[in-house]
């Protein structure tokens, strides 16, 4: 008979790593062998795959908890051999970890082949229907035989106009993926999106995103002379369209876009939740997603001047002669949130590390985002790892980036208006080396209530939701449910253990009213930028409107800070180093030279 093995001893730990291993060779093989194997199978495999996953996960938790005097006798190089063994268990780990993503992958294709079998059996017998009713019409009278031509050429018709569409205006490319055509073009469309923006190809065979409003059923019987007849029906349509702000704004295509590469990390989101790497409410940052789309969600969008309709002026940048300065201008919603700490944010597993860990805010009615997206970056401390917390003590100035104080601005009139705030993370996974966003969760303020009054100024504890903004009922931590039974106290001791954000609104004195009327309409940013964000705008009532010899002037304009400046927002470095040479220049000025 054996002798027992010391309990929770690093000999212990070798053994069951070395029976560990010994199983997942034993699992690799078997699914190397069979080749393509079948769907009860390869689920076995993946149970199995789990399985082992969670023991090996179990034998790390031991090894970490494991000190050197719990050993029954004196280790040489103790710790040297303490991290070869947990080295070891990491490559374990990543060999289940691309077993269970090639196991996806097959389950994927298998769904994808059925689907194509399924359509081809559908065609044949489409086919074989479309046979039967030839005959049946052959063997019919006159009259079922005029009904059955007349039947297939309006189904011939149909299918004309639901692929070729003549476009009714000019459109250029906003982004890429869009594609380009001029008025009067034949388009051929491949696919209709539900968002109001198709993929067409024209032509020369070229494929791209194109605005629905912008077509017409192309109808070739109709030849020139109809062609002809709705020119000034289709200039009259074209100039509507042109005003639309749909095709300006862009977001519900933006939106679908999200949506589209959301799901195309869902598969790697999946493994990484099944294996416990991360929570089973995280999802990959929605806002991130939109950032990366272009500059439509960038504060240095929003920053420049709009043109008013005329295109000779514009809309949201006027001189105040008297005074000598840009004229203010107030907003629907004009208001100052402080980020004071986010609380009980699930942590993710040892197979990721975390890069940072910030908040992300803008404006939202529900359905798209209205402003630009401005980022917090989080602090946290080893002890209380579940915590963030913002804007930090440190010497001299507060970067930006870590500055909790926020304006911000809206002109919109939407019953719906509010503050969408998504707590995200980057990462690294140490087996690949693969980098990403994850969102933590997210919570909507709205700033209105059902009667149309602004929600009062004080401190607000709001409850994450899992998942993105249009998913419902999924939470961030299912170990902490809020549908959780029992008495009263156990909710309430429940709730505290939930993932929350805490945000202060606060009242407007007059003056900082008065300083906020003098940005844009629209704009989300920090307050430590707020004097440098005005001295821009000062810049350009100078430039454009005060030094301009004739608003009919088309002269043009050199001037590096207003070329600069706008790009300069997207790097906090460079903000805070302006806001320290601005800080060093007020210091030596007088009290009198300030005002």
């Amino acid at each position: 008979m054996l002798p027992r093995w010391p309990r929770d001893s690093l000999q212990c730990l070798q053994r069951r790593r070395q029976e560990l291993k010994q199983q997942v060779d034993s699992l690799l093989s078997e699914s190397r062998l069979k080749g393509a194997l079948e769907a009860s199978k390869r689920r076995d495999i993946y149970q199995r795959c789990m399985q082992l996953k969670q023991a090996i996960d179990e034998n790390k938790n031991t090894l970490q908890k494991l000190k050197k005097a719990d050993e029954p006798i004196p280790v040489g190089n103790y710790h040297q051999k303490k991290e070869e063994e947990h080295s070891l268990l990491d490559k374990l780990t990543h060999q289940l970890q691309q077993l269970a993503m090639s196991i996806s992958r097959e389950n994927i294709t298998e769904i994808g082949e059925l689907t194509e079998r399924a359509e081809d059996d559908s065609a044949e017998d489409d086919e074989e229907e479309d046979d039967d009713d030839e005959e049946e019409s052959k063997e019919s009278g006159e009259e079922e035989e005029t009904q059955e031509e007349e039947k297939q050429e309006n189904e011939s018709h149909q299918q004309v106009t639901s692929k070729e569409y003549i476009a009714v205006g000019d459109f250029s490319a906003q982004q890429a993926g869009d594609l380009t055509f001029k008025k009067g073009e034949i388009l051929l469309i491949t696919e209709k999106k539900p968002d109001g923006w198709w993929m067409a190809k024209n032509a020369k065979g070229n494929n791209g995103l194109v605005p629905k409003t912008y077509l017409e059923p192309y109808h070739k019987e109709e030849g020139q002379e109809s062609s002809e007849e709705g020119n000034e029906e289709d200039v009259e349509v074209g100039n509507e369209i042109a005003d639309e702000p749909e095709v300006k704004q862009r977001t519900d295509s933006h939106w679908s876009a999200v949506r589209k590469a959301l799901s195309e990390q869902i598969n790697t989101i999946d493994v990484l939740t099944t294996m416990g790497a991360i929570p089973a409410g995280f999802r990959p940052s929605t806002l991130f997603q939109l950032l990366e789309e272009g500059n439509q969600f960038r504060a240095s969008y929003f920053l420049q001047p709009e043109l008013a309709p005329s295109q000779l002026a514009f809309r949201d940048l006027l001189w105040n002669a008297k005074t000598g300065t840009i004229r203010s201008r107030p907003s629907h919603v004009s208001l100052i949130l402080t980020l004071w700490s986010c609380k009980m944010i699930p942590l993710p597993g040892v197979s990721i590390q975390v890069l940072s860990r910030h908040v992300r805010l803008c404006l939202f009615d529900g359905n798209k985002v209205l402003s630009n997206i401005h980022t917090v970056r989080a602090t946290w401390q080893p002890k209380k790892p579940r915590t963030w917390t913002f804007s930090p003590q440190v010497t001299g100035i507060l970067p930006c980036l870590l500055d909790g104080d926020c304006f911000l601005r809206s002109n919109s009139l939407s019953p719906d208006l509010g503050i969408l705030f998504e707590p995200g993370i980057s990462y690294i996974r140490n087996s690949t080396g693969e980098r990403g966003e994850l969102s933590c969760g997210w919570v909507f303020l709205k700033l209105f209530d059902a009667s149309g009054i602004p929600i009062p100024a004080k401190t607000y504890e709001l409850f994450l939701n899992g998942g993105t903004p249009y998913e419902k009922g999924v939470e961030v931590d299912r170990s902490v449910s809020r549908r959780a039974h029992g008495s009263v106290f156990h909710q309430m001791m429940m709730m505290r253990r939930e993932p929350q954000l805490l945000v202060k609104l606060r009242s407007l004195n007059r003056r900082s009213r008065d300083i906020l009327s003098l940005l844009p309409e629209i704009l989300i940013g920090s307050m430590g930028c707020i004097h440098l964000l005005i001295f821009y705008r000062q810049i350009l009532g100078d430039v454009l409107l005060k030094g301009r010899m004739s608003m009919q002037s088309a002269d043009f304009i050199s001037n590096p800070v207003l070329a600069t400046f706008p790009k300069l927002l997207e790097q906090p470095d460079v903000m805070d180093a302006l806001r320290s040479s601005w800080a060093e220049k007020e210091s030596t000025l007088k009290r009198s030279e300030k005002n």
